[in-house]
């Protein structure tokens, strides 16, 4: 059930409690990118954000003398070891940002696992492997997670990334350690992201600006019909635009749409107009003409080379064209809006940023959050996923109010839904 727009229940967080020599179960979302280098899978730290996020929350459990085994997932192993998966490297990245030694067990529980754990000392953390690696882990098995929690006493859940997921590592071990009395908590990174999407959203100040992009209208339904009781403007821009130019009737070329979303899109409008919402589509684009090759990407399929980038200025995008940006006049437009607003949500890029050639538009939001927050006053809310990458790729990652964590989980809070991983932490 949906409940009231963007609120929770305040939550137990580790500042409420004291956790002084106790075993403490952590969840961590350390799904970092990891590439290979002399046949060692390394961490780069641009790549390193989701560790660094964490430090907070572990610095404050080793400042209180807790004795902490994190457990995280990377990767999808499908329950089975996969070496380019497992955590180690994570665990000498994280030795290394903290200034102290992180043991490592190559495994999430068993008789190893719990002689370690039992050995810790106030203040020593502990990295179990890859929680994955068990299928029994996605699959929220109550004796794979009873057996999790077995060597914890109390447990704390700051992977706000993950909380989405009804797992065993993010909901099973929880409830296990609460059956017997243990404490449930929510790490300081949970807090923020539950403050900032939850709390600063009730009761925004207005103007309250949102920004939607990226591919699909599919992925944020529920999120648009949501933010159109609260936003006072809506600006659009992504491929999902063209699903949208579409339920408007106009011409949108070889631009990736879902022609079985208009309707969404047409109702999306049709509300908005209702309410007195600005709801603003881009007025020009950056085009390209698609053509296939007979060159194979890493899973085999065949790779689209995009050729002849120009300046369309029309409604319509013609037939062999394919839109990829927004244009300079939508730019424009888009910046006036922010730039008078007082608080912003920003979930999605403008188009395939991935590419420098179509980077602009993503790239002037960006900038146009960054200098509202900081010459206006605004607050600033960057909803996950591509967002934070393009803010971090233009060098503006600390020049705004909060970047979530979550991708879909920060979709799915925004939306309305009770998280598992948020639910399975005490209520104060």
């Amino acid at each position: 059930m949906l409940r009231a727009l963007f609120s929770t229940m305040a939550k137990l967080n580790i500042k409420d409690v004291n956790l002084s020599g106790k075993r403490v179960l952590v969840r961590v979302d350390y799904n970092v990118p990891m590439e290979e280098v002399d046949g060692r899978m390394v961490i780069n730290d641009t790549n390193a954000t989701r560790i660094d996020t964490t430090l907070p929350t572990l610095d404050h459990l080793v400042s209180q003398g807790a004795k902490v085994i994190l457990a995280a997932h990377l990767g999808r192993p499908k329950g089975k070891r996969e070496p380019s998966m497992s955590l180690r490297p994570v665990a000498e990245k994280l030795a290394e940002k903290l200034v102290r030694p992180v043991a490592f067990v190559d495994d999430c529980l068993g008789e190893k696992v719990r002689q370690t754990a039992e050995a810790l000392q106030p203040g020593d953390i502990l990295l179990l492997e890859n929680v994955r690696y068990h299928a029994e882990e996605e699959a929220n098995d109550p004796e794979f997670a009873a057996k999790l929690a077995a060597p914890a006493e109390a447990y704390v859940n700051d992977a706000f990334g993950a909380a989405h997921r009804a797992h065993a590592s993010t909901e099973g071990a929880a409830k296990a350690i609460a059956a017997r009395g243990g404490i449930c908590a929510g790490g300081l990174l949970m807090e923020r992201e539950l403050k900032f999407l939850g709390e600063e959203l009730k009761q925004p100040e207005r103007p309250f600006v949102v920004i939607l992009g990226g591919a699909k209208v599919s992925d944020k339904i529920a999120v648009i019909d949501r933010l159109l009781e609260k936003a006072d403007a809506l600006l659009i821009g992504g491929a999902m635009a063209y699903t949208f130019k579409l339920a408007k009737g106009l011409g949108v070329g070889k631009s990736l749409i879902e022609p079985d979303k208009v309707d969404v899109a047409r109702s999306a409008m049709a509300k908005a107009a209702a309410r007195g919402i600005k709801l603003l589509l881009p007025s020009d684009n950056t085009v390209v003409t698609p053509v296939l090759t007979d060159k194979l990407d890493k899973k085999g399929n065949p790779i689209m080379e995009f050729q002849n980038p120009r300046h369309n200025t029309e409604p319509n995008i013609p037939d062999a064209e394919e839109g990829v940006d927004i244009g300079a006049n939508t730019i424009a437009e888009y910046v006036t809006e922010i730039s008078q607003a007082k608080t912003i949500l920003w979930n999605g890029p403008m188009g395939i940023f991935e590419d420098e050639r179509f980077a602009v538009g993503t790239f002037a939001i960006a900038k146009a959050v960054a200098e509202a927050t900081e010459n206006n006053g605004a607050k600033s809310i960057i909803g996950g996923g591509d967002s934070v990458k393009a803010l971090n790729r233009s060098g503006l990652g600390d020049k705004v109010s909060f970047m979530s964590t979550g991708g879909g989980a920060s979709l799915e809070f925004l939306e309305g839904k009770v998280l598992p991983g948020v639910a399975a932490i005490n209520d104060k």
